[in-house]
């Protein structure tokens, strides 16, 4: 008898430790690198953060790859798997003939996501304001700087010709250098639009996302081999991002942000609930993983106005709707 149960014994730890190592197997971990850190990009962390990712039996290592170009580099030299960035890259890449295009799989924001910050404090504000400043603007190309020239062209005022443009200060030194005295207008993400306004540095006085309308501002994009080989990842990755959307639409701007905190250890918590309540009343935050056809064709007539448009693209070249349609169903 004695025998029996050391032998049942064993049997009975093979198998959990079987188990185990079947469960860490069926682990997968996707590498991300996200554009800049951003309270724009909070459905992100809360998926990492609430665990959805993780019962999807995905490990997600996120970095953050800081500029469109390096981030689009770090995607094609295969050092990331996924690459949270706008949806103009992947134009750009398929132009100059790339026998591996990247594909939009997943949308995560739907307007612009930045701000127009003056350094001086406006009673009042009229875009005419900014005729004859020097503006401190984004990387040439980039959706920051496109949405930035379409907004600016609309209400008149052509940004080559009216405002002394600066852009030729790298993605991760503009805020820097507009706190140093660079500029009188500059164009910021959140959370260091608001945390500038707090400190005296600037001061926020329209909003680029309000006046752009819908457009895949970001979106998560991977090489069209990784979705090939790994449709599985990439549904369970989908699935996880949808239930964060979800998530983030049916709470409150304080619960948000008790739920991303440690992404921003150096941000108040008064600021990050403003910022996100910002967001949530532009619907800057997409309530769905879908990048429809009439958002990717806001897109190039952007990119077209901006004389970035390389040629047009059809939707269902680089976008594929057919991951996010099946899990939101």
């Amino acid at each position: 008898m004695r025998k029996f149960l050391i032998v049942l014994t064993i049997v009975v730890l093979s198998f959990f430790t079987f188990a185990a190592c079947n469960k860490k197997a069926a682990t997968q971990k996707i590498r991300i690198g996200e554009v800049t850190r951003s309270l724009f990009y909070a459905p992100l962390y809360v998926a990492i953060n609430k665990g959805f990712f993780k019962e999807e039996g995905l490990d997600i290592d996120l970095q953050t790859t800081a500029g469109g170009d390096k981030t689009m580099t770090a995607l094609l030299s295969n050092s990331i798997d996924v690459a949270l960035v706008g949806s103009e890259t992947t134009i750009y890449v398929y132009s100059q003939g790339a026998k591996d295009p990247v594909i939009n799989f997943a949308q995560l924001t739907q307007t612009d996501g930045t701000f127009l910050v003056s350094r001086t404090k406006l009673d009042s504000f009229n875009w005419s304001d900014l005729i004859g400043s020097t503006f401190l603007g984004q990387r040439k190309g980039g959706m920051p700087q496109m949405v930035g020239e379409y907004v600016l062209k609309n209400h008149g005022i052509d940004p080559f010709a009216d405002l002394n443009l600066i852009q030729n200060i790298e993605f991760a030194n503009i805020a820097s250098a507009f706190a140093s005295g660079t500029g009188d207008f500059v164009q910021l993400f959140e959370p260091t639009a608001s945390i500038f306004e707090k400190e005296g540095k600037g001061y926020i006085v329209a909003s680029f996302g309000a006046e752009s309308g819908k457009v895949p501002y970001t979106t998560f994009m991977a090489k069209e081999s990784f979705l090939k080989n790994n449709p599985e990842a990439a549904e369970k990755f989908t699935r996880a991002l949808y239930k964060a959307q979800q998530w983030v639409d049916t709470h409150s701007p304080e619960e948000i942000a008790k739920e991303v905190a440690t992404f921003f250890p150096d941000t108040p918590e008064d600021i990050m609930i403003k910022v996100i309540d910002r967001y949530k009343n532009q619907h800057s935050y997409a309530t769905n993983p879908i990048l429809d056809e009439e958002e990717w064709n806001n897109l190039q007539a952007i990119m077209k106005e901006a004389g970035e448009l390389p040629q047009k693209i059809e939707h269902d070249t680089l976008v594929n709707t057919k991951i996010a349609e099946k899990v939101v169903k």
